[in-house]
């Protein structure tokens, strides 16, 4: 039995995602790939398409571009009631400042609440739903906007040295925003967050020659990867996601093979593969953009949810659930919904 978990309710009301417009087909990284001993590792296995942000596109601008198709359903005073902002970035476009200040100021809003959240990684979004639900339960305001934006494929992944890597086939750009409220719309029915901080050591930024990240010199900085790593990403994401997912099942009182429809993030087609077999989720029930998009990271989640709204994939009254794992499974987040429909 379908129950929320405390009142007032609190919904995810509509979800909009933004593309760059620039699409690169798996062939471009094949003319520039170069021997890699990771190469043939299933972790690595490219999507036919991805998309690049341009050199000159920030995380604001990414994030602005999908604010907008919510203002088209929802009014262009809808940002005006927007009392809490939390923005994520994969890759802040300043080191010291995240994107939440100038998002609101592009937006020509005055939050009450404005939180950059750097490490829920490639479940941020989970993670900024989790934290605006208990802002809201606060008092802290009735109105949460919740954006996340990733940039490092057009950025990291295209520089010289790192287009020849392996681990430069399957990133994607792109930014998704979720508009939270107190409603009964669409209501979250429930969240469970775990946090690993002792697998946050095995997420590194390498360079050859070798350097902080910080310190001027000639090697580009591209993720810290080898067979032994992959291996624990591997085995942590296989058990993180469906163990979340059947946490929240538990307590909704819906079996993992009943959902509606399952959104996690899309790291590579292997996880995604093993994540319906240990959920026993029926064919159609999880899906998922990476054939189109590649790894999107943080905005994977909201981008195929979006994508089924949009394709009639999910209908009003279905349980929608939410799952993923960050970087190297130092955090794994689900969220269930009770999808309502967009609002008309």
């Amino acid at each position: 039995m379908v129950r929320t978990t405390r009142t007032p309710a609190v919904s995810l009301l509509d979800i909009a995602t933004y593309l760059p417009e620039n699409r690169v087909p798996a062939q471009w990284y094949a003319d520039h790939a170069e021997t890699d001993t990771l190469r043939d590792n299933p972790m690595f296995a490219p999507p036919e398409y991805r998309h690049h942000s341009a050199l000159e596109e920030s995380n604001v601008d990414m994030i602005e571009r999908a604010v907008s198709a919510l203002t088209a359903r929802h009014g262009r005073g809808m940002p005006d009631d927007v009392d809490i902002l939390l923005t994520h970035s994969q890759m802040p476009d300043l080191p010291i400042v995240g994107a939440g200040g100038e998002t609101a100021a592009r937006l020509g809003i005055k939050p009450k609440w404005i939180l950059d959240v750097h490490n829920g990684g490639c479940a941020a979004f989970v993670y900024m739903l989790s934290l605006a639900r208990q802002l809201l339960w606060s008092g802290a305001g009735r109105t949460a906007l919740i954006a996340a934006s990733v940039n490092a494929a057009g950025k990291i992944f295209e520089q010289d040295q790192v287009v020849k890597l392996a681990q430069a086939s399957v990133p994607g750009d792109g930014a998704a925003v979720g508009l939270v409220a107190l409603s009964e719309q669409s209501p979250v029915l429930d969240i469970e967050c775990r946090f690993f901080g002792e697998n946050a050591v095995d997420m590194t930024l390498d360079t050859d020659p070798p350097r902080r990240w910080w310190e001027a010199g000639p090697g580009q900085g591209y993720v810290g990867f080898n067979e032994a790593k992959i291996m624990k990403v591997l085995s942590r994401g296989n058990r993180q996601v469906p163990q979340v997912v059947k946490a929240v099942c538990e307590r909704i009182g819906v079996k993992s093979n009943d959902l509606d429809l399952l959104v996690t993030n899309q790291p590579n087609r292997l996880l995604l593969r093993n994540w319906d077999e240990a959920l026993e989720l029926p064919p159609g029930r999880h899906r998922d953009t990476f054939g189109q998009c590649g790894n999107l990271f943080a905005v994977g989640i909201p981008a195929n949810l979006e994508a089924a709204i949009n394709d009639g994939a999910v209908k009003s009254g279905d349980v929608v659930m939410m799952a993923g794992f960050a970087h190297a499974g130092d955090f794994a987040g689900a969220a269930a919904v009770q999808w309502g429909g967009r609002p008309q």
